[in-house]
């Protein structure tokens, strides 16, 4: 009988229906097929006791924050400080494209809203400049990722939600590791600025420094509000992402200003981006609840010690799974599907549960750009029309890079564990 349920997933998958409904509906047959269905009964108290944590609450907001700025020209003012910053050097555009992403990372928090806002930006003007489009689509897509690792973090909020993690030390664990990968894009780019001959931004593009990191600061004044009332303990991330709506609101106000218009598009694509999660999150809650009567935590842990794995090597084998299932599955799905059933096992077995959520978040964002369904390989092909296979094989440098950025990340977790630890945030 339980063969029934991933073919009823699938049916409902091939005919259009909605995610968090082919999740739930498979969810509910899995019940019936292992013969809990009298345990449904109690699935709205179970699922009602996973949604109600009160550090979800800071998603919507920082969702909200993100929209508002998208849309209050605050973009053009980092592009124009990066600009000023690294444009001159050879491949200079590719240094700012990263630069960017960096800058908007701590804005937007989310990896989508990066690669459409870039998308639309600075690949046109790369390719006015001489480079290839796949190229520009291909660094736009790579170095979009950072945004949900440095804070504020979407993903992070999420993963702190399901393990019950604090959120302020994933948010402080996260900028390191965000800044090394950040290096590890600028090497990429400064090897194919020298093996492709991309061409340098000339002295007269680039605008004064001084004027343009002017600017560029009630931009940047964005998450160092966030970051320093997380830090030294005014706020909670919860209040620290309604702070960022109102000081978003302000600084979009301050480039061009927000209309009625901007900001009823704002609260309507924060509603549906949140409904669409909290929906996953409640389908998803019903797999955890059944994975909990089947004792499957349990039965991995168990297959963990049968196989001599140890610490090291389970977290390898959990990476490949995760890097797996971030090609084919959302983000938040393969974190909501996936981490209440292997990272228990992982804590079992000593791993620290801060640099665990960075490992497993930057594992998954890595999945967005790679093939067969990378969600921003897919937004910048569509953004700027470049064909996506191309788009694919142009970043490969770029993925490999990456990847190695989070073996780094595994073998030394002090990288993600040492400002946490120094601010008193955890351990």
């Amino acid at each position: 009988m339980i063969w029934f349920v991933p073919v009823a997933a699938i049916g409902l998958l091939v005919s259009g229906l909605a995610l968090a409904y082919v999740i739930g509906g498979a969810a509910v047959l899995a019940f019936v097929a292992t013969d809990n269905a009298r345990y449904l009964a109690v699935l709205p108290q179970k699922i009602f006791s996973q949604i109600s944590v009160f550090s979800l609450l800071a998603m919507p907001l920082f969702i909200l924050a993100g929209e508002v700025m998208n849309r209050g020209g605050v973009t053009k003012a980092l592009i124009d400080m990066s600009m000023a910053l690294v444009g001159r050097m050879r491949g200079g555009l590719g240094h700012v494209n990263i630069m960017t992403s960096v800058f908007f990372a701590g804005i937007s928090g989310s990896a989508v809203a990066d690669a459409a806002a870039l998308s639309n930006t600075l690949v046109p003007a790369m390719r006015a400049r001489g480079y290839s489009a796949a190229y520009a689509g291909a660094i736009t897509a790579a170095s979009s990722i950072i945004g949900p690792i440095v804070p504020p973090s979407i993903i992070l909020i999420f993963y702190g939600s399901l393990m019950q993690t604090s959120v302020a030390a994933l948010f402080i664990a996260g900028i390191l590791p965000g800044l090394v990968l950040a290096m590890a894009l600028f090497a990429v780019n400064a090897w194919y600025a020298w093996y492709e001959d991309h061409p340098r931004v000339e002295k007269g593009d680039a605008p004064p420094i001084l004027p343009a990191i002017g600017r560029a600061l009630p931009a940047m004044a964005l998450p160092i509000i966030i970051v320093g009332g997380i830090v030294f303990g005014w706020m909670t991330p919860t209040e620290a992402a309604a702070v960022a709506v109102f000081a978003a609101a302000g600084v979009a106000w301050f480039y061009e200003g927000l209309n009625f218009a901007d900001i009823r598009e704002s609260l309507a694509r924060t509603a549906v981006l949140t409904g669409s999660i909290f929906m996953i999150l409640c389908a998803v809650a019903a797999f955890g609840h059944l994975a909990s009567l089947e004792r499957i935590p349990q039965a991995l842990a168990a297959l963990v010690d049968q196989m001599g794995l140890g610490p090291a090597g389970y977290l390898v084998v959990m990476n490949v799974l995760f890097i797996l299932a971030g090609m084919v599955l959302d983000v938040t799905v393969a974190l909501a599907l996936l981490v209440p059933l292997l990272a228990p096992v992982a804590l079992a077995n000593g791993a620290d549960p801060v640099h665990l959520g960075i490992v497993i978040c930057f594992n998954l964002c890595i999945g967005l750009v790679s093939p067969p369904l990378g969600g921003c390989l897919l937004i910048v092909s569509t953004v700027t029309g470049v064909r996506y296979w191309e788009l694919a094989r142009k970043v490969i440098p770029f993925v490999i890079a990456e990847i190695i950025v989070l073996g780094v990340l595994v073998r030394f977790p002090e990288i993600s564990l040492y400002l946490p630890r120094l601010m008193g945030l955890w351990g």
